[in-house]
């Protein structure tokens, strides 16, 4: 059964001990996950198949698009998003970065461009008000992701943290978070740990709701968005 935990999960985290500890929050916090999720799926089925109508007709490929991210205790798991890319993203990232170096350093420090020539012209709005990542309600009800939490990262990101790390695996990823409502990719990574971390240190389901509230005017206004 041990071996079997650590193929399902990161490198990055190699300890017996990390995988005996539970998500914060316990059940309460799922709990509420499970509720809201569910709600939430209903209330934007519309919404959701109109979208995933958008992105088939618009780009000939998949409506949706998993990417392997790190979730609690290290466990890798399939982060879902509605498809904002086009089909040959990786080749043409690596043109553009090859062609342009204030863009190759931009990608180095944030793993992020504000102009990403892979993204679709559907996918630039769904980007804009976070639509693009309603799939992940789907997350949340499998148990990979709760409503509110740090926002999933790779690996390779998650070696920036550092010593801070241990935080990031204490929960599960979340939906939105202190990142979402507090300016997103207009702050640091730096910023972005501190965030996390502090999330963590200080979790309550009180708190869990206030940051829900105020992702609502977060992504109305599309603050940090791109």
């Amino acid at each position: 059964m041990k071996s079997a935990t650590r193929s399902a999960s990161s490198p990055f985290v190699d300890s017996d001990q990390a995988f005996g500890t539970l998500p914060i929050g316990g059940l309460a916090k799922r709990s509420f996950d499970m509720t809201a999720a569910a709600c939430a799926l209903i209330l934007f089925s519309p919404l959701f198949l109109m979208i995933m109508a958008l992105v088939k007709l618009t780009d000939k490929g998949p409506a949706f698009y998993g990417h392997s991210r790190i979730g609690h205790n290290g466990r890798i798991f399939k982060c879902l998003k509605f498809r904002t890319m086009a089909t040959d993203g990786d080749e043409l990232l690596r043109t553009y970065l090859r062609d342009n170096p204030h863009a190759a350093e931009e990608w180095r420090l944030t793993r992020k461009l504000k102009d990403d020539p892979r993204v679709t012209s559907v996918g630039k709005v769904l980007r804009k008000l976070s639509l693009d990542e309603l799939p992940q309600l789907l997350n949340i009800v499998r148990g990979e992701m709760s409503v509110v939490g740090p926002r999933p990262v790779v690996d390779e990101e998650l070696k920036v943290y550092d010593a801070f790390a241990v935080y990031y695996l204490r929960t599960r990823p979340g939906l939105t978070g202190l990142w979402q409502i507090s300016g997103r990719n207009d702050v640091s990574y730096e910023t972005r740990i501190a965030f996390d971390t502090q999330y963590v240190q200080n979790w309550s389901l009180v708190r869990d709701i206030a940051i829900i509230a105020k992702t609502i005017p977060a992504v109305c206004f599309a603050r940090g968005s791109y």
